[in-house]
């Protein structure tokens, strides 16, 4: 057996287990020269708090180390986690309506509230919906990246359904360097920019590490990629409220513009929409800024402290077209009422002056676009204490600490209007003598007012007008998380295939977060969405034991075989006590072939935004039972109910008979009634290390997830379905979830308010296969070539909205920014020769089908569907192939003379361009896909 360090030891002891790690030089010179092993120290391995000298689990993990996360050219740790085979869709910073600067990863599609991010084996700080944003820990400080491709709530608690991500940070780092990065798309704009510098020093008591960091993202414009910049095919960024605005003529319910002679034409949505895609960003901007440190400190042989701080502040930005405000009513006595003979445009709508209700569309151009804007700060910090001792001459491990994160954030909106100043300066208005035409009447005049034109070109609202409606809003958020905790861990008894070992450990945590937003917003008063604050928090207390169990040792036909079982106690403080156990095997029929499993049940618990989210406003699209366009109205029962609610056989809802999106908001609410999600996960697979083929590994491992009671939203139609048509039990549920307004102007008995609780309704049934192949090939004279692949494999992929509900398969399937590739696979070539290195990256995402929506009514979308006339058993069913996606890295390195490494590399080098979307929201592609464009870079890193 030859000698090898302990860093070494980790490395090659990970690799069986599907992780893609070079051997390190010590490993190879020590193979060399025959030297004679050494004792292993134990440590921890991520899923489990026994430590061990044998890193191999019965779980499947697999490493990302330092010099692999350099090799992908890219500045933040999120965007190395969303390449892995197992990552799903998650937000990142392509997102812009919709996004909010962070990025995050969700393992197997189920979420990135299911998937549990730990720094040092530890919790990192969360914001209020349960999700981590990787861009808060800085590439400069970490080591590598552990992700357990499990569930392990017996070990962390709640989140860790879908798997675990620790990011271990640099350890006893001695010296000083400084990196440099940048870097652009070959379109000339996205500029990337990123610069660190870390110096450690230490003795054989202790080490301080100290760092910083600096990171800069420019935007990619939606208008400056062909994909996205609107327009044929589709128009994807058009929208029908543009400028001049529109009004509906109540002569004959028909919507006009006026030209530019002031007269009324007929409105056409291709001519006087707007196209909102070129004022959107494609990629958005943001900048980072990190310090950090890291300490330890022996105070004595057995007692060591240790301690990090962290400080991470982003400044990021999203835009939007400018705000369009519709369904407003200009006044009968606006000075800029085409009916009104007294206006500007003298009564070029016949039939005398009238108000125009609810109908009056505009896009306020004039202001320029809404931009949101956030600066978050995150603090972090944990001290604590761990040691040895010995009983009946038994070591013993042992730590505690105590761990605190908090994140400000505080949001600008820019490009908001009030809605009361702007029925204001629609409302009367009049011009003076002075040729000023000012809100009100003569002898009455509204101070301060400033009338609005809204069916003017463009350029035609005032700059008073706008400073007169617009605002700009004012919200912030607070989460703070502590937690103190202790465990203890060694071997109990030995046992005749081994020590019996334990770890056992007690914490306890708090979760609080609270969120203000603008005072016009939670009044509703604003064009966009009224929103209130939020404010709540809950604490917990958790036990746990984890026993690893020898059986078997150098047997004939069982080399190895123990058993891992685990249990975890959790006490909340506002749903009340979960427990949730594992058990897991190892069997080594031969030294060659580890065959591993797991079984493990898990929980995820009702986040604060879950339970204390102020309510919310939302315009839904549903059918109304009621509607004579509704089939359901025949229904002997439904129509009692809508007879008793007095609602007419004749009543229509407004629309043209499809789903219609509601006249006035429905209410999301949070709900403090909820349970924890549970679950129950499965692995199976084997690793294959032969001993003939010397640096080869392979291991292929399935996986089922099933989670019940996951917490949903109902939508609108399914809530008055249960209403009209469910069970007593369900009706005394949702029956008082809405309400009816019998004289809504222009639509009597309309629903016009609904409550839509998150409710614990869902399922979820996942399955598939992960494989990874590693080969080191024997040094040549051309160099050393490593090869690396991981893929993963969905076989299944079906959801529940309720038990009782068609369970749904999505795998292969394309949903509006959520994307279920089959196959997800990534292939690397390594070559190094001296100071010479290269990487070629191949990333590979398979094809999908997605609904063809448009594929019955528009020319343009069937010459785009690829199967527009496909049928199946229940009917017409046209879908869109999205074509498969390979990717190519490459990256190109030297080591100076003067202990510098010089990197040039290209992401997307062939300008491989994402597959269009017809069901994709925004610029006709998935933000899950690459930009259009090669990425190209430089990296420049110093040792000293």
């Amino acid at each position: 057996m030859k000698h090898r360090s302990l860093r070494t030891a980790v490395r090659v002891g990970l690799l069986p287990a599907g992780i893609a790690i070079a051997l390190s030089p010590a490993f190879a010179m020590a193979q060399e020269s025959g030297k004679d092993a050494t004792t292993l120290d134990k440590i921890e391995v991520t899923g489990s708090r026994i430590k061990r000298a044998d890193v191999e689990t019965s779980q499947p993990i697999l490493t990302l180390t330092r010099a692999e996360i350099q090799k992908q050219g890219v500045t933040s740790v999120a965007d190395v986690l969303q390449r892995i085979s197992s990552n799903g869709a998650a937000l990142n910073s392509t997102f812009n309506n919709g996004g909010d600067g962070s990025s995050g990863i969700s393992l197997r599609n189920l979420g990135a509230s299911r998937t549990l991010v730990l720094v040092n084996g530890r919790r990192w700080t969360q914001d209020m919906s349960g999700t981590v944003d990787l861009n808060t820990i800085p590439v400069a400080m970490i080591e590598r990246v552990e992700i357990l491709k499990d569930g392990a709530s017996t070990i962390y608690g709640s989140d860790a359904i879908a798997g675990v991500v620790n990011i271990i940070t640099r350890k006893n780092y001695e010296g000083a360097e400084a990196g440099a990065y940048v870097g652009q798309y070959q379109q000339g704009d996205g500029e990337r920019q990123a610069y660190d510098f870390t110096i450690g020093t230490g003795n054989d008591r202790g080490n301080v590490m100290i760092g910083a960091s600096y990171v800069k993202e420019e935007a990619v414009m939606a208008g400056d990629r062909k994909i996205s910049a609107g327009g044929p095919p589709f128009f994807g960024g058009q929208s029908g409220t543009g400028f001049p605005g529109s009004f509906v003529n109540p002569a004959d319910n028909k919507r006009y513009v006026l030209n530019a002679q002031g007269r009324p034409v007929r409105y056409v949505s291709s001519v006087d929409g707007y196209n909102t895609a070129p004022d959107n960003y494609l990629l958005t901007p943001q900048e980072r800024t990190s310090l950090f440190a890291q300490a330890n400190y022996d105070i004595t042989d057995d007692v060591r402290f240790k301690t990090e701080m962290l400080y991470n502040e982003r400044i990021s930005e999203q835009l939007l077209a400018a705000m369009p405000v519709t369904g407003m009513t200009l006044s009968a006595d606006s000075y800029y009422n085409p009916t009104n003979p007294n206006g500007k445009y003298n009564g070029s709508v016949p039939g005398g002056a009238v108000d125009l209700v609810g109908s009056v569309n505009r896009r306020f151009q004039e202001s320029g676009g809404r931009s949101f804007n956030q600066n978050v700060k995150n603090w972090h910090f944990y001290g604590g204490f761990e040691g040895s001792f010995d009983v009946a001459d038994r070591p013993f491990d042992w730590d505690m600490g105590y761990r605190y994160d908090r994140t400000d954030e505080n949001d600008l909106t820019y490009g908001l209007f009030n809605v009361g100043a702007i029925e204001a300066a629609y409302g009367p208005s009049f011009r003076d003598a002075d040729g000023i035409v000012k809100c009100g009447s003569a002898g009455n005049v509204i101070a301060g007012c400033v009338p609005m034109d809204p069916l003017a070109g463009l350029g035609g609202l005032s700059q008073g007008a706008l400073d007169f409606t617009g605002f700009t809003a004012h919200d912030s958020s607070r989460v703070t998380s502590k937690s103190y905790y202790a465990n203890v861990s060694g071997d109990i008894v030995d046992l005749p295939a081994g020590p019996l070992a334990f770890a056992t450990g007690y914490e306890h945590r708090t979760e609080s977060g609270q969120f203000d937003p603008d005072a016009f917003i939670a009044a509703g008063l604003s064009t966009g969405n009224g929103t209130k604050p939020t404010a709540g928090g809950y604490s917990l207390d958790e036990a746990y034991l984890e026993l690893a169990v020898p059986v078997l040792a150098d047997m004939p036909g069982a080399k190895l075989l123990d058993f891992s079982l685990a249990t975890r106690y959790s006490d909340y403080s506002n749903f009340g006590d979960t427990l949730n156990s594992k058990f897991g095997f190892r069997w080594k029929p031969i030294n060659d072939l580890l065959i591993r499993g797991n079984w493990s049940q898990g929980f995820r618990a009702p986040t604060i935004n879950n339970l204390f989210a102020g309510d919310s406003d939302s315009f839904e699209s549903y059918i109304d039972p009621c509607s004579s366009h509704s089939g359901m109205r025949g229904n002997p029962q439904i129509a009692a109910r809508c007879n008793a609610e007095g609602v007419p056989i004749t009543f229509e809802q407004p629309g043209d008979g499809s789903s219609r999106q509601t006249l006035e908001p429905f209410t999301w609410a949070s709900n403090q009634q909820l349970r924890p999600e549970t679950s129950e996960t499965r692995t199976l697979g084997f690793v294959y290390n032969p001993s003939w083929l010397e640096g080869f590994d392979i291991s292929l491992d399935w996986w089922k997830v099933e989670i019940d009671n996951a917490i949903i939203r109902p939508d609108a139609e399914f809530i008055l379905d249960k209403c009209y048509a469910g069970t007593p039990g369900e009706q005394a549920v949702y029956c008082g979830l809405y309400s009816r307004d019998p004289a809504y102007p222009g639509d009597p008995n309309i629903i016009t308010h609904l409550r839509m609780p998150l409710l614990n309704l869902a399922s979820y049934n996942v399955e598939g296969w992960d494989m990874t192949v590693h080969y080191k090939l024997p040094e040549t004279s051309f160099g050393k070539f490593s090869i690396t692949w991981d893929s993963s494999y969905i076989s299944d992929w079906a959801t529940q909205a309720t038990a009782d509900s068609v369970e749904e398969h999505r795998q292969g399937l394309y949903f509006a920014r959520d994307p279920y590739w089959r196959i997800k696979s990534n292939l690397s070539l390594d070559w190094t020769m001296g100071d010479w290195g290269a990487t070629w990256g191949m990333r590979y995402k398979s094809g999908l089908e997605e609904e063809c929506p448009y594929a019955g009514g528009s020319n343009d979308a069937r010459a785009y569907c690829s199967d527009p006339d496909r049928v199946t058993a229940d009917g017409p069913e046209p879908r869109n192939h999205l074509g498969a996606v390979t990717y190519h890295d490459i990256q190109v390195r030297y080591n100076t003379p003067w202990n510098a490494t010089v990197a040039l590399g290209a992401n997307n080098v062939f300008d491989k361009e994402p597959p269009l979307s017809l069901k994709a929201p925004y610029n006709q592609f998935d933000p899950q896909y690459d930009l259009p464009g090669a990425f190209y870079y430089l990296q420049y890193r110093q040792r000293f």
